[in-house]
Formats: C-alpha cells, structure tokens, sequence
C-alpha cells in the first residue's frame, strides 16, 4: 500500500542514515582523541581504573624525583668522604715522613696544617638541599629517609615507601649545633696519646689538630698518631663502602619505579587507547554506508513524488 503520510521506506533509510552517522561520530571521536575510552560514559569501569591508575603514575613519577634527590644527596656525601680519606691518607704520609731522623719537622708540620684545613672545607662544603650529613648535630637525626615507592593495596589503600639511611658514623666534624665542634666526629674526635719519652705525659689531639712540633711530641707519639689516623682512615673506609650500598640500593629503585611507570602506562593503554589501524578501517567503511544511506533515503523520499504521476 501507498501511503502520503506514512512512508515506511524513507523511514527505515533515515533510522539506518543516523545509526551509521551515530557510528561514524564515535569513531572520528576514537580517531580525534587516540582513545576508544576517553569518557566514563564510554565504558565506566576501563575509564574508572586508568583515571585510578594515572593518578597512581603521577604518584610514581614524583616518588622517581625524590629518588634523584636521595642519590643527589648521597653522591654528595660519597664524593666528600672519597675525597676526605684522600687528604687523611696524605696526612698518614706526612708523619710518615716525619719519623724519619733530621727531618724538618716545621716544613712537614706546614703540610699537615694545610690538609687538615682541606678537611674542613671537604666537611662543610659536603651540602645538598640544606643537608649536609658529614658535619651535623646528633638532634638534626642520624637516620635519613629516601621517599622510594607509592602503593596501592586491592582494598584501595595507599601509602608511602622510604630507604632509611643511617648517618650516625658518617660524620667527620661534630658541632652543638651553634657552631662550636664537639669531639663526635671522626676527625675531630679525642685521641690520647702517652708520651713514651720515660715521663709520665700525655698528648690530647684530634686528627684536625694534630701537630707533630708539639712540646711532648716525640716518635712514639708520632707513631701513636699514625695508628689513630690509620684506624680513622677505616671508619672511614666503612661509612664510604656504607653510602656506596645505599646508592646501589637507589640506583636498582630507581629503575624499578621507571620500569613500574613504564608498565602501568602499558597497561591503560590496552584499556583505553584506540586502534588507529582498526579505527581507520572503520572510519572508511562507515563514510561509504554513510554516502549509500543517503542515497538510500533518496530514494525512499522520490518514491513518494511518483505517486503524483497517478493524478496528472
């Protein structure tokens, strides 16, 4: 039957037209955007878990910063000591050479001075970030934390990772925190010495004060100074090796967290992003249903003027 008010066919063409035109919408959108998911409407629960999951990797990206600031500050505190035993141990052969008979005790003496006056600039240079764990007080904390994970537990639960560092024999100068040294530090620490020359006398220094022209100061005491720089010298080998490990334990974090990062943006991928391959199949296919659609309804809409061919 032929009807001028309903027309069955225009109208199953112009439902077929705006279902494919609705197709075509979405996958432009897909094309536009690189994601088949880039709203909660789109699929809630994919969109739900990569908004969670971007959120945790921005975490993670900050947890990675602070990582290179731990092994910044570690660097720092590692290339002071490294360079701090160098100058201790050119100390030990300063009084080496002056136990050697008719040496000029003065000229040496001079020397030692001079590198005991290294070691503080070593110390007190060895800052980073307003840290400095080589001269400190014992009430600034022994013990320092590297912020080194962020986790998300099944229940949603969060929380923080740290790599604790203990400081406490690392450090060459000690102070009260007003300036004035306190003899806690490596090098500044109190070494007694007896005198060896049949009298009953004493000698009281530190590696940074040290001097061999001293009254009282013979070649026992001399080799008294030795033993003590030498077992200075294996504290701090110790707490050098000791800040090598924490490195080590940074640098395998840090790759860890970067790895991490690299997987979880991997795996939103495959919730969310696009196929641009599939898509553009697609996005062909639906412009050519498109072009016959609208022919389509064309020719359903004609079909309705030739029934004014009945009347003329």
């Amino acid at each position: 039957m032929s009807s001028i008010h309903t027309n069955t066919a225009a109208m199953t063409a112009l439902k077929s037209l705006q279902m494919t035109n609705s197709a075509l919408e979405s996958t432009q959108k897909n094309i536009s955007t690189g994601y088949r998911v880039s709203d909660a409407s789109d699929n809630a629960a994919y969109w739900s878990i990569a908004t969670t999951m971007r959120s945790d990797n921005k975490a993670l990206s900050t947890v990675n910063d602070a990582l290179g600031l731990g092994a910044a500050k570690v660097d720092v505190a590692y290339t002071a000591m490294n360079s701090a035993i160098e100058v201790v141990d050119d100390i030990k052969t300063k009084l080496v050479a002056a136990r050697e008979p008719g040496v000029d005790k003065e000229k040496i003496q001079s020397e030692i001075t001079a590198l005991q006056g290294q070691l503080t600039a070593i110390a007190e240079s060895a800052s980073f970030s307003g840290e400095n764990w080589l001269t400190f007080t014992d009430t600034s904390g022994t013990t320092k934390e590297v912020v080194a994970s962020f986790t998300r537990t099944g229940a949603g639960a969060v929380s923080i990772g740290t790599i604790a560092i203990d400081i406490s024999d690392m450090k060459l100068f000690g102070n009260d925190g007003a300036g004035t040294p306190v003899n806690n530090g490596m090098l500044n620490k109190d070494y007694t010495t007896a005198n060896g020359a049949g009298t009953p006398v004493n000698v009281t220094y530190t590696i940074a004060t040290l001097d061999i022209t001293a009254t009282n100061v013979d070649d026992t005491v001399i080799d008294g100074m030795l033993s003590n720089v030498e077992t200075t010298l294996e504290d701090m080998t110790t707490a050098a090796a000791g800040l090598g490990s924490s490195k080590s334990r940074i640098d395998m974090q840090t790759k860890f967290v970067g790895n991490l990062m690299d997987s979880i943006k991997s795996g939103i991928g495959k919730l969310v992003d696009a196929d641009m391959t599939e898509e553009s199949t697609k996005l062909q296919a639906l412009q050519t249903q498109q072009q016959l659609g609208i022919q389509a309804l064309s020719m359903a809409n004609s079909g309705a003027q030739s029934l004014l061919s009945l009347f003329q």
